[in-house]
């Protein structure tokens, strides 16, 4: 399946291909936003796109793209179990954690998750 654009909890989402390419650059986070403004509010990447760096935390490019999101008004969701990489490290529960309390970026184990909260923040 291609990158689409679908209505979920009567929102326009942006549904990222699981096999589609790797997210390793500031500027594959700016094509998905390109792509987003065809429409959507919000991006559902899974997980297993993001870099690994994305998840180290000391190398800066989660936030880098995290920003980039936030700079456009658009809502970035993280789709999939990343539980294995929570276990190794605090600082990324943490980031999760407080990500998930906010509006603007959400990490959610699967689509169904992603549909329940766009219902409630509606």
């Amino acid at each position: 399946m291609p990158d689409e654009i679908q209505e979920r909890a009567g929102v326009q989402v942006l549904v990222c291909d699981p096999d589609g390419p790797p997210l390793t650059t500031e500027q594959d986070a700016l094509d998905l936003i390109g792509a987003a403004f065809l429409g959507a509010q919000v991006v559902a990447v899974p997980a297993n796109r993001l870099d690994e760096r994305f998840f180290s935390l000391g190398t800066r490019f989660a936030g880098e793209v995290m920003q980039k999101f936030v700079n456009y008004r658009l809502r970035l969701v993280v789709v999939g179990d990343i539980s294995a990489r929570l276990a190794e490290s605090s600082a990324l529960r943490a980031l999760v954690y407080e990500s998930n309390q906010g509006g603007h970026i959400w990490f959610v184990p699967d689509l169904a998750a992603l549909d329940g909260r766009l219902r409630a923040a509606s």
